[in-house]
């Protein structure tokens, strides 16, 4: 079935749902979401029903905005906007985008400025026609958040991606053949070894690739080049589990050899992501070395990234569908499960995992409802691996850092940016915290500094404790005096 066919029958399943007094003005796929605009975008306020229907009923992520007739003038909507949103939200600022009838608000607090069941967000559509949408303002304040967010908010950028996710949208809902299907997975890097992870998912009418990284002590890149991969144009879409260099370090390089469609992550990943990726050729500039790609390709990930939440399944191809779940490992880490044709084949790809509770996150999710195949990382899962326990290891710490201050000495603790660090920081603080050891300030590295603000701007992805002291207590041990630039 064609696409325009597609649509025409969604069109007449929506009339059939959505009541008569609500008028439909264009439907349309844009990237994996189906969004329907709407003169009556109130009538979807006050009846969340509606939206769960079609969902339910057309088995597609649903997106309700207003049409462009409706939204109210730009001062006018700011100003209703800063009456409506509670002092104690914390509003810093409001991003208006014509094209898609969407407003962004940042605020210090997203849950004072959604309100309970979301009723302050269905009062600003009611009020003001634009479709509100609430992003966190990150305590510390990050430069990779603050650019991202400036680059994404671009005029010329939101024109050239709202043609870009109908073009995704058109060809995930391409018309394709009928014969039998089959699943293959090829090993493109990352298996006996570590390092430059990557997969190729393949079916009879898709390609996924699975990370795509880079193997930081050596200059060897996974196969990208295997006649199964190649040409890169025929990838559908590109999946990232977590922002580590060896599991994402060459997704820009796609784009410098003519890559140009999705990638599918976290939004903390795609700002990891882009973090690491702009340091790793900082790095290997400086060393003398030749760069596989630009800053410029790094760009173009960020503006062909399509973030997901935990849980959300989502068509990714004719034939594919997509579910992340947390994976423990660092911040917006995911395990990839992915739904093959209509019951065919579930494969999941663990990515790098935590199997237990740490100090930053949740164990990783293994319960799914149906699962025929798993490829999961073993970095330490040989027979003779055991690790010390979470307690262990910081009795460890608290007993070096203990000895090392009673003569007077300093501590130099050298760790990953991202994941390592911040599970260090908040080992120290709460030792600090709790009088075991003395309280001294803690000097953080310029890009563990950036790293952790990144944090900072998710704090629902940490673990149930760790939001807890957040939310409930307005305690986060990130923003502890003790940190020193």
């Amino acid at each position: 079935m064609r696409v325009e066919d597609v649509l025409d029958k969604i069109r007449e399943t929506v009339k059939g749902i959505v009541p008569n007094t609500v008028e439909i003005t264009n439907i349309e796929f844009e990237g994996p979401l189906l969004v329907i605009y709407t003169k009556q975008i109130e009538e979807f306020a006050e009846n969340s029903d509606i939206v769960r229907n079609l969902a339910q009923t057309l088995r597609k992520r649903i997106a309700i905005r207003p049409d462009p007739s409706i939204l109210m003038d730009l001062d006018n909507a700011k100003k209703e906007i800063e009456k409506i949103i509670p002092k104690d939200a914390g509003l810093t600022d409001v991003f208006f985008d014509v094209d898609t009838g969407e407003a962004t608000i940042e605020a210090m607090a997203p849950g004072l400025a959604i309100g309970k069941y979301g009723v302050i967000l269905n009062d600003i559509k009611k009020r003001i026609g634009w479709a509100p949408k609430v992003v966190r303002t990150p305590p510390i304040p990050s430069k990779t958040v603050k650019d991202i967010r400036k680059y994404m908010r671009s005029k010329a950028l939101v024109s050239e991606r709202n043609i870009l996710l109908r073009k995704i949208g058109r060809k995930i809902h391409r018309e394709i053949g009928e014969n039998e299907n089959w699943v293959r997975v090829t090993a493109l890097g990352g298996f006996r070894e570590v390092g430059r992870s990557a997969s190729l998912l393949t079916t009879r009418n898709s390609k996924i690739l699975i990370d795509c990284g880079v193997n930081v002590g050596s200059e060897n890149f996974p196969y990208i080049n295997a006649p199964e991969a190649l040409p890169v144009e025929s990838i559908d879409a590109v999946v990232i589990t977590h922002a580590h260099l060896d599991h994402c370090g060459l997704v820009p390089m796609l784009y410098k050899y003519g890559y140009d469609g999705p990638i599918y992550c976290t939004i903390p990943t795609r700002d990891l992501m882009s973090l690491l990726q702009l340091d790793y050729i900082k790095v290997a500039s400086s060393e003398g070395r030749k760069t596989p790609y630009e800053s410029s390709c790094i760009r173009e990930t960020v503006k062909h990234c399509i973030p997901l939440r935990y849980g959300d399944t989502t068509d990714i191809s004719p034939d594919v569908r997509l579910t992340l779940h947390n994976a423990g490992h660092i911040l917006g880490s995911s395990i990839a499960h992915f739904h093959i044709g209509d019951g065919l084949h579930n494969v999941a790809f663990t990515g790098d995992i935590k199997y237990e509770k740490t100090w930053l996150f949740n164990p990783a999710m293994n319960r799914f409802p149906r699962i025929e195949t798993l490829i999961m990382e073993s970095t330490y899962g040989g027979y003779q691996d055991f690790q010390p326990s979470r307690i262990e290891a910081s009795d460890q710490l608290k007993d070096i850092v203990q000895r090392t201050l009673s003569k007077k000495g300093k501590v130099i603790i050298p760790v990953f940016a991202v994941g390592r660090s911040q599970e260090v920081m908040i080992v120290l603080e709460h030792l600090i915290r709790s009088g075991e050891i003395p309280n001294v300030p803690i000097y953080l590295d310029g890009m563990i500094w950036e790293a952790t603000a990144i944090h900072t701007a998710y704090p629902e992805y940490l673990n149930t404790y760790l939001r807890n002291m957040i939310f409930q207590k307005n305690e986060n041990p990130f923003l502890s005096d003790v940190f020193k630039r």
